[in-house]
């Protein structure tokens, strides 16, 4: 009896690509068939991963064209006509084959203000968190991003404007606004509203919609627009 088998197309580059047949198993996921790929048919495929489990989002990759963690993405669920094509993530340049370069994201990142701005010392008292006050419900929204860049590589606007910082930095910055603990308000405004800051966001919402942790980057650029706006006309006064 023949085995069953996936058509897989590796994208390795804009104008590369390399087609795999992989034997199917039951609960493959995507990570699962580039590993397969790299363990019995091309040992030279390079690729990213870590924890396999859906905590650390390093395994990120575009699947049918579409960014996902490919280590929570069952292959049932993508195939089309039995086959898939997997590439790297998009917006972000190509080290080699499936892995790319996370600088520019992060550098994005601590544009945007997303550092810890310190209120206190070790010396001092913690400050007591109310977790029920609106603006820590606001932080709290945030917190869970790991970093994945599955955001990034879905904003169309990141695509069209490269100096717009993203929507993983600026929801870091929107998380540090409300934190209580941290005292880089105005910094983190000036920031965010200057050129490829949050007004450029065209509001498609794709960052929200792709996010596998259920974060809500929309909302939180939209938040820094209404404070942004808040902050220029404060000063016009």
């Amino acid at each position: 009896m023949p085995v069953k088998t996936h058509q897989v197309t590796i994208v390795r580059s804009s104008d590369a690509a390399t087609e795999f047949e992989v034997p199917a198993h039951d609960n493959q996921t995507v990570l699962d068939v580039v590993s397969w790929i790299q363990q019995y048919a091309d040992p030279t495929l390079s690729y990213r991963f870590a924890c396999r489990v859906g905590m650390c989002g390093s395994c990120a990759m575009t699947v049918n064209g579409v960014p996902r963690w490919t280590c929570r993405t069952h292959i049932s669920k993508v195939l089309q006509d039995g086959a898939v094509e997997i590439g790297p993530l998009r917006n972000l340049p190509v080290v080699k084959d499936l892995t790319v370069d996370m600088d520019p994201f992060f550098d994005k990142w601590i544009a945007a203000e997303g550092v810890h701005h310190e209120s206190r010392t070790r010396h001092d008292d913690i400050a007591p968190i109310d977790a029920s006050d609106p603006a820590r419900v606001e932080a709290s929204a945030g917190i869970e991003c790991i970093n994945c860049a599955v955001c990034y590589a879905a904003c169309d606007t990141v695509t069209a404007n490269d100096s717009y910082l993203g929507p993983a930095a600026l929801q870091r910055g929107w998380t540090l606004l409300n934190d209580a603990k941290d005292a880089g308000h105005d910094a983190i405004l000036e920031a965010v509203s200057g050129t490829g800051g949050c007004h450029n966001c065209h509001s498609m919402g794709s960052c929200t919609a792709l996010c596998p942790n259920e974060l809500d980057p929309m909302s939180a650029i939209a938040g820094l627009k209404r404070e942004t706006a808040k902050s220029f006309f404060k000063r016009r006064r």
